[in-house]
């Protein structure tokens, strides 16, 4: 069966492929294929500009957020608002992003996510 098959439009074709891509290109630079959390993780090291062995589970987290915020500002959901003290992204919510089926909010986060890499 092909990888491709189970996307009806070309649209969906399309981003399956980059989204196979982006992960791809993730892969060869850190050796294994990541998923969405791994994504948000490189993400949010990205914009914080720290690159750390060991990381704790709550600077992980605020990592993820600082990804999540990131990807989302381009949308008007979140406002960046400058650095803090520690050169940690300070972000704003301007509005709630809508709440969705999971299978909708995967598919969102991926796109996002899609979008950052093709623009580095």
């Amino acid at each position: 069966m092909p990888l491709l098959n189970e996307y009806s439009s070309e649209e969906d074709k399309s981003f399956a492929l980059r989204w196979y891509e982006v992960r791809n290109r993730v892969k060869n630079e850190f050796g294994q294929r990541p998923d969405i959390n791994a994504m948000l993780f490189l993400i949010g090291m990205n914009e914080v500009g720290i690159v750390k062995e060991k990381w704790e589970k709550e600077e992980k987290q605020d990592l993820m957020h600082v990804a999540v915020c990131k990807l989302f500002s381009s949308e008007g959901y979140f406002n960046y608002l400058g650095n803090d003290e520690d050169g940690w992204p300070l972000y704003e919510t301007v509005q709630n992003i809508p709440k969705l089926v999971l299978k909708k909010q995967d598919i969102l986060l991926k796109k996002k996510i899609v979008e950052y890499f093709e623009n580095l």
